[in-house]
């Protein structure tokens, strides 16, 4: 039943962040745990998919109203890694896949202007 399933975008710079992570991780751990990072990451983008009222949302509107984060590190698997997104009409813009030592601010677009 897709009836309640949010559509899930990924910026350019999400995307940019789920490269360089696995680029990061097969340089300095090797394939296998590259591919099993790239499945933990995946797996926590598309568990967004369930909506607000998904386990392990935490809002962060003390970095930015309307910003939220989900740790990758869910369900039994390990990362350091968080999901920053906001959501929107049925969807879910993830902003940013950032380290969890990372100061999150200092990463995030620009907040968006009103008309």
């Amino acid at each position: 039943m897709t009836d309640g399933l949010w559509a899930v975008r990924l910026s350019a710079a999400a995307q940019g962040d789920f490269n360089d992570i696995l680029r990061w991780t097969l340089r300095h751990f090797g394939p296998e745990q590259a591919r099993i990072y790239a499945e933990t990451l995946s797996d926590a983008v598309a568990a967004l998919t369930a909506g607000p009222s998904l386990a392990g949302v935490v809002a962060r509107d003390e970095i930015e109203e309307g910003l939220f984060t989900l740790h990758v590190a869910r369900d039994g698997r390990r990362g350091r890694h968080f999901v920053l997104f906001r959501w929107g009409d049925r969807t879910v813009d993830v902003l940013r896949l950032l380290h969890d030592a990372m100061d999150l601010p200092r990463h995030l677009p620009p907040p968006a202007k009103d008309h």
